[in-house]
Parts: C-alpha cells; structure tokens; sequence
C-alpha cells in the first residue's frame, strides 16, 4: 500500500464532478410528468452545489436514444416511462439552464458505441434505419467500431448537442471496443479505428465551439505498469482504448478514467494518468456506489483516502454514481460537504487559449443591514467566445487575496451585478474576476481599502435580493434568517 498523508488542502482550481445517471431512470427523477421531473431535478442539482459539485455529465444520449429532440434519435423512454414519446419539454436545454443558475458546468454525456438490448425497442429502431452499423452479441446490440461510418454518425450527434445546446463538455463513454468483441484484426489496427472515431467527434466539436470541453471515461487502468500489473483488464489491450495517445494527439481536453478499484489497484495507477497527462486534465472516477451494501460494502475510509490522495496530486474527483452522493450512502454526502466546502475553478484549457479576459472595472459596492449590492462594468473578452463569466470573491479584510479558495462566494456568473446577503454589522470587502469559456481568468477589480464603511442605501426589495446563485449556497436555515 502507497503511504497517504490524511491532510489534504483546498484548491482553487479543480474538477469535482458526477455522473447523472439516465438509463432506466436510475439517477434521474421517477417521475414522468413534466412539472415533477423539474422539480426533483432542481433539488438533485441543490444538493450536488452544496457538495461542491462544479460539473454535472448529464447522459444525454442513452442508448441509441436521447434526452433532447434530436432530428437523428428518438427520446429516452426514461422521461415518460414510453419509448420515444415527447416529455412536453426540453431536458436538456433545462439541466443546462440550472447548472449554469448555479455556476456548474454542464456536459452532454454521449454513450457511443452501445446501441441496447436487442428486444428494446430502441435497438429495433436503430437496426432497421442503420444495418450496416449494427451488430450483435448475445442479447446486446452494437455500433460497428470498425465501420467507417460509425464515427460520421456519432460526430453527427455530438456536432448536433454543440451546435443547440450552450453545454460546456462533450464526454464521451464506453468509446472502446466491447469487452465481449471477438477482435479479429491486430490490436493496433483495432485501436486506430476507435481513435478514427475520437478525432472525428473532435473535429465535429470543436469546429463548431473550440472552448467546449471533450472527454471520455476510459477503463480505469490505461495498461500493465512496471511493478503494478493491470490483471488483463486495461484500457489499451483489452478494449483497444489508446487514451493516453489521444491526450498527446491533443484529442481530449480532460480524461475521467474510471478508477473504481481500491488499494494498489487505484494508487500507482491514479498517478500514472496524471503522469501522462500532457498538460490536460485528469479527473479520477470513484466508484462511490461500492459503498453500498448491495454493490461492493466498502467502508466509507476506502473511498476519503482516495479523494485525500487525489487533491494532494493535482487529481480531480467524479463520483458515479449521482444518488450514491445525494443519498449519502454510508455518510459519503456529510464527508464531500466538509471535504470539499471551498469552491473550486474548472482548471482552464490554456493548451487551446491562454489570453486572458481584461479585468472587469468600476466596481461598486451599495450596503444595507443585511445584504451588499455590487455591480461593475464587463471587462472585454480576446478569445471570441460567446460571452464572459464572473467570479465574485469576498473577505473581512481589504485586499482580497483571490488565490485562497476560500475567498470565492460566487463561481460563474453571467449578470453583472449581484446581491450577497451578509451578517448584521458585519462589513466585507469584496473582488470580481471575469474569465473566458476556455477558464482563463483576469485580473481582479477592488475596492480601494478605506476606514470608512461602505455608504448605507435603503433596503434592497424582495426581487433585488433574491439572487439565485448565492441561494443555492446557503443552508435552509441560512436562507429563512435572511428572508429568502
């Protein structure tokens, strides 16, 4: 066992993200009226800012199915419990929305090559408009990897979520040959043809929004390392995943290897991911649903040490799964909240654009008893993205120092100006950032330090203090003393 130190300090920028699970309605709401599933959404993505959850990879194309009104597939049957049935509204366009209400990115999670059960209907549908795609193994049914055309119509789907959606990642899973697949050619041959397929959803993507995130989920461990041996399940052999060549060929942005192992199954091969990084991303998939009786009954210390081991080597954290979190299995939610109560950045894509936004300017702050109202002027964006984003960091003292995570109250925001309810008597200095969509962020406009406190303006109204940004931050009790 690699030795863990048990202290692990907060990070400004670093991915803590899940994956909102779809298929068969396991993560998503049970509902299927279109009022309830919106509801029930908004208190998922409640509990998952409170946890300090900044990316939600919703799944968005399920299984030759969708969540959204797409002209190629029909709708999940998740939503309405039927089998391409209109839910009354846009799910996705709607799980956007509100991750962004709340300062989370939101990524379109794109299930590639698994096409369903080939008694669903959804499998039949698919087989009769695209045989030449289509195979079958056993009872389950695939898009050919090694048809060329496989690749054209999964870069149609995800150029067709880019082109619609303001989504903030493309994640690409199970982008690997199936584990029951009889490969028949020569495994690097194998594994051209699945990388044919990446770099033709990257081109799809990125033409259209260079600054949209793409990443996949590979096999948690990438091959065989010098002392530790992957046990013959790995992602470069076994399913023909060259995952690490597609970071050097610059065809990924972030990775989320799915890591759900413990011991010196996670440790040595945790660091190798982030060893081979080229400069990208690596986030860690936690099999937090082990915890779970039924699924693995691990203890609650064997998923913390790896989340402890993560942020002292510069590693991200995705859980999988949503409910695991949210249901707090084995007091896994009560620990993430303590964990990760500091706000974090998405660390920025300085391999596709690394100019900075120019500082946001006149900055003003207007004080009541109870809350401080700011505002300032847009700082002027150089990447041509579609607009610009603002932090809002805030202390007790003049000279907010914006590299402690701790100073950080709100995470992009798209209004210019927001009201942040604070202790009676209490007086706060307070900073503003813009940043990019590719994450690179400007300098900080403040106020100048004075004795004086800021000027007394009359009470704000109900509307003006209602900001839903800071509300998803505060705890019931929080929000009642407050009035919201």
């Amino acid at each position: 066992m690699l030795f863990l130190s048990l202290i692990a300090s907060a990070q400004k920028y670093e991915v803590r993200a899940v994956w909102l699970t779809t298929i068969g309605g396991i993560d998503w709401p049970r509902s299927h009226t279109k009022d309830s599933q919106k509801q029930e959404l908004k208190q998922i993505l409640d509990q998952l800012k409170l946890a300090g959850v900044n990316t939600v990879m919703i799944q968005t194309r399920v299984r030759a199915s969708t969540i959204y009104p797409s002209s190629i597939e029909p709708f999940d049957l998740c939503l309405t419990g039927k089998h391409g049935k209109d839910p009354g509204y846009d799910p996705l366009l709607y799980i956007i929305d509100e991750c962004h209400r709340r300062g989370m990115e939101c990524h379109a999670w794109i299930v590639t090559i698994p096409i369903g059960k080939t008694s669903e209907q959804r499998f039949k549908d698919f087989k009769r408009k695209n045989p030449a795609l289509t195979k079958t193994i056993g009872q389950d049914g695939y898009m050919d990897p090694e048809n060329p055309l496989t690749g054209d119509y999964l870069a149609r789907i995800c150029a067709e979520v880019t082109r619609r959606y303001d989504i903030d990642g493309i994640h690409l899973d199970y982008i690997r040959y199936p584990e029951t697949w009889k490969i028949k050619i020569p495994r690097q041959q194998a594994r051209q043809k699945i990388t044919s397929i990446v770099r033709k959803i990257n081109s799809a993507v990125k033409q259209l929004k260079p600054w949209v995130k793409l990443s996949c989920s590979p096999i948690g461990k990438s091959g065989d390392l010098s002392r530790y041996r992957s046990g013959g399940w790995n992602a470069y052999n076994a399913v023909c995943q060259d995952a690490q060549g597609w970071l050097r060929e610059g065809l990924m942005d972030q990775l989320y290897p799915m890591m759900y192992f413990r011991g010196n199954n996670f440790y040595p091969f945790a660091l190798d991911w982030q060893e081979r990084a080229c400069g990208r991303t690596i986030v860690s998939g936690l099999g937090i649903y082990f915890l779970s009786p039924h699924e693995g009954n691990w203890t609650l210390q064997d998923v913390t040490r790896e989340m402890h081991f993560l942020r002292q080597n510069g590693i991200g954290h995705a859980y999988f799964r949503s409910k695991f979190l949210t249901d707090n299995t084995r007091g896994i939610y009560d620990f993430v909240r303590q964990f990760d109560e500091a706000p974090a950045l998405i660390p920025p894509m300085t391999w596709a654009w690394n100019q900075a936004p120019d500082a946001p300017t006149l900055l003003d702050v207007r004080r009541t008893q109870t809350a401080d109202r700011l505002s300032w002027s847009g700082a002027r964006d150089h990447s041509q993205s579609p607009y610009l984003l603002y932090n809002v960091y805030a202390s007790t003292v003049p000279g907010v120092d914006i590299s402690e995570p701790r100073n950080l109250v709100i995470t992009r925001l798209q209004a210019e100006k927001i009201t942040i309810p604070h202790t009676k008597g209490q007086t706060l200095y307070y900073a503003v950032t813009a940043i990019d969509r590719y994450g690179n962020e400007s300098q900080a406009v403040q106020l100048p330090a004075s004795p004086k406190p800021p000027r007394m303006v009359l009470p704000l109204t109900p509307s003006e203090t209602k900001i839903p940004p800071f509300y998803y931050l505060m705890t019931k009790k929080e929000r009642k003393k407050l009035g919201y």
